[in-house]
């Protein structure tokens, strides 16, 4: 096979960006793939996938505004901006295949790809589809999901179940958990609650931390307390004051450590946070962000909840609920063990590969679509 000619497309989140750039690794890796990335303007993958290697172009995509609709009449202009731009980095870079990973840049993009004729592969992370997704399935000719039953928004026959990929480093599992509690300055012997809101941080899990910390710390748990990028870090340390145990962290840089060391997790439900809690097997509370569309976070964690792999506390409860239930679940070590059961049967290991697989496959069949 002659070098291929890749383009992938998506972002906004950690949890677009992260399967991006390990589809896009897996691709390099095995077919020496030449990969082009397209993202939106000023969100993160502008700076993360330069970072790990990959020319970016961006679009100035934005999504719609659903509480002031006036503000859409520039979303519109801007949509409009970029599938002129998105046609001509098709021309321009002549890609063999189009992969859409979801987010704003991933519509524009392979929309084009579909009209010059570029054979598509949608991978889409949650159980309940996006909406860019779904209009973009018609003319898919793959369409890769981690969740059963997405024959709702996808035509059947062209559904693979491959998982969500997640970042290598993390399925190390050569750390122990003792070295693991070293590397955060904690004791080793006792039991850690690792509470992730993702980058941009949760301020729910932040005020319900901030609220209830203490009572954590009293029970003789200690805490790893990932506050995100818009929670001040010396609001969070005021709150820990004079705690044993207790690490505050706007980012935490080695997530394979504190995963790790944590015997509970308490995170939003991104698809792509719960793929890697299935993946290591860590029992979680779920506290799904209401602030997304189609409120897929919710639907992500009942998936979870249905078969006993976790459990879940809704947003608006958090703030009186949360505490109790980390205390709830870190006093029964049965009950944690049967969730890490639960949740590890539900893993999809190798996910990145099985995509590559499908992007093989139509790279080596003949596109009837193209003219």
């Amino acid at each position: 096979m002659k070098q291929p000619r890749i383009l992938i497309s998506g972002g906004g989140t950690g949890g677009h960006i992260f399967p991006a750039l390990s589809i896009a690794n897996a691709l390099r890796e095995r077919l020496n793939a030449e990969i082009l990335f397209v993202g939106a303007d000023n969100r993160m993958e502008m700076e993360r996938v330069p970072k790990a290697g990959y020319n970016i172009i961006g679009l100035p995509v934005a999504g719609f505004d659903r509480k002031n609709l006036l503000r859409n009449f520039s979303v519109l202009l801007k949509l409009r901006r970029s599938i002129g731009m998105a046609r001509k980095i098709i021309r321009d870079f002549k890609p063999d295949l189009a992969i859409g990973v979801g987010g704003y840049a991933s519509g524009p993009t392979l929309k084009a790809a579909q009209r010059y004729g570029i054979p598509t592969l949608l991978q889409e992370q949650n159980s309940y589809a996006g909406v860019t997704n779904k209009l973009l399935a018609r003319k898919a000719r793959a369409i890769c999901v981690a969740y059963d039953g997405m024959e709702r928004f996808f035509p059947a026959e062209r559904i693979i179940k491959t998982g969500n990929p997640v970042r290598k480093d993390l399925l190390d599992d050569s750390l122990s958990v003792s070295e693991a509690r070293q590397r955060f300055g904690l004791d080793t012997e006792r039991p850690v609650v690792l509470v992730v809101g993702g980058s941009l941080g949760s301020l729910t899990l932040n005020e319900s931390m901030e609220k209830g910390l203490r009572r954590l710390t009293d029970a003789g748990y200690q805490v790893i307390w990932q506050t995100g990028k818009y929670f001040t870090k010396e609001r969070a340390m005021e709150a820990a004051n004079g705690l044993k145990g207790v690490v505050v962290t706007q980012f935490v840089t080695d997530m394979a450590a504190a995963y790790r060391a944590a015997n509970l997790v308490v995170s939003r439900a991104g698809a792509g946070s719960i793929s890697e809690l299935e993946l290591l097997g860590k029992p979680s509370i779920l506290v799904p962000s209401p602030n997304v569309a189609e409120d897929h976070q919710t639907k992500n964690a009942m998936a979870l909840v249905d078969v006993n792999a976790a459990v879940m506390v809704a947003d608006r409860d958090a703030r009186q609920t949360l505490i109790d239930t980390i205390l709830d679940l870190m006093a029964a070590p049965d009950k944690l063990e049967t969730m890490s059961r639960n949740i590890k049967s539900l893993a999809l290991p190798n996910s990145d590969d099985r995509i590559v697989d499908e992007a093989i496959k139509l790279l080596n069949t003949p596109d009837t679509d193209k003219n």
